[in-house]
């Protein structure tokens, strides 16, 4: 039987979740052989292992330890990296998942080296290429011969930019068979807050903070903060803080503001105890893409504070509202969530914990 060797990348948190239930499926196949590469993109080595064992993902075979960096710079060092680990590996194709530097990065060698390239979670757009990740997403499916996607608007985004649709394949989410299959170990949220010195509130948010338009500019951040401190005072929030954030919120001198109200700021915390606080949360607000993607899946009501949205289909049919970053509508948005119980929602079609099986399956007969 002829063994068929995937190139598997992973580079940060969002992709862990991803590469997880897939890694899991071609583990046990017969014929296909996973060989999983890390760029380092996420350099927090103690977080990459917590992801990693919680997730039951192996060491990866090859570590490139690229680590921090301009988009420019964290580009290029990884395809410099990955273009030798291409040339002694020799894989049948290299499987990208997500939209982070490392995904087009690995993209770009990939195709220029003629190796076959396979997109998980493609077709996702917010229409705003302001953002890193919507031109790591559009050039990465340009270049992709299998395409993957999560939701059915995706298509006709491929279609539009002229992806031929053989090469297109809807296979519902894998970050929900990650969130299907870990659901029941999550670590309860009273056993996360008592381990950072704080108490379960009768009820709670979660939010989370990190794209550049709402934390690079230090009045958009003070703005933020000031509304979400307010909300605090109402409903308590419990903040796991990326490290990026938290360097903002201490250049800018903005400290004070968590210290108005009822926030809890935690350090960044891994996939399970994540989940756990979610799952049993009141609503979350968030710019984060899979977070989106998580609440809908939970029913729990989701606040998305940006302009735009890549993943339409937790608004349209999911527990997602895409309310931006005005304070008015942030607080009416809010105020509505917890008179009404917000937006429940239904789990859209083929986010049924299956998606990684589909995935194979269609590797599988393409590489026959």
């Amino acid at each position: 039987m002829r063994r068929v060797r995937l190139a598997c990348v992973v580079g940060a948190r969002p992709n862990f979740m991803k590469i997880a239930p897939i890694h899991a499926v071609l583990r046990d196949h017969p014929r296909l052989e996973p060989y999983l590469v890390h760029t380092g993109q996420h350099y927090d080595e103690a977080m990459k292992d917590a992801f990693f064992r919680q997730l039951g993902i192996p060491e990866p075979d090859v570590d490139l330890e690229v680590g921090s960096g301009t988009h420019a710079w964290q580009t290029a060092q990884i395809m410099q990296r990955f273009e030798p680990v291409l040339d002694e590996v020799k894989p049948e194709a290299v499987l990208v998942v997500g939209d982070v530097n490392s995904t087009i990065a690995c993209g770009l060698v990939a195709a220029k080296k003629q190796v076959p390239l396979i997109h998980v979670e493609a077709g996702l757009r917010s229409g705003d290429r302001t953002m890193p990740e919507e031109i790591n997403r559009i050039l990465t499916d340009q270049l992709s011969d299998l395409l993957f996607t999560t939701e059915k608007s995706a298509e006709a985004n491929l279609r539009q930019e002229g992806i031929a649709p053989e090469r297109i394949h809807f296979v519902g989410n894998v970050m929900i068979d990650a969130l299907f299959a870990h659901l029941e170990r999550a670590t309860p949220a009273a056993r996360t807050l008592a381990r950072f010195g704080h108490d379960l509130p009768d009820d709670y948010g979660v939010l989370t903070l990190h794209r550049s338009a709402n934390v690079d500019d230090p009045e958009m951040l003070d703005r933020l903060l000031a509304v979400l401190a307010e909300i605090g005072r109402r409903l308590p929030l419990v903040f796991p803080c990326h490290p990026r954030t938290a360097a903002r919120i201490e250049a800018f001198g903005l400290q004070r503001r968590l210290r108005e109200a009822d926030v809890a700021v935690l350090p960044p915390l891994g996939y399970l105890e994540m989940l756990g606080l979610v799952k049993d949360a009141r609503l979350v607000l968030t710019d984060s893409g899979g977070l989106q993607e998580e609440t809908t899946a939970l029913g729990v009501p989701c606040l998305t504070l940006r302009d735009n949205t890549e993943r339409p289909v937790t608004v349209t049919e999911g527990t997602n509202t895409v309310v931006g970053r005005d304070p008015e509508r942030i607080r009416a948005c809010v105020a509505d969530v917890l008179e009404t119980g917000g937006k429940r929602g239904r789990i859209p079609a083929l986010w049924d914990g299956k998606a990684s099986e589909r995935i194979v399956s269609i590797i599988d007969e393409r590489f026959s």
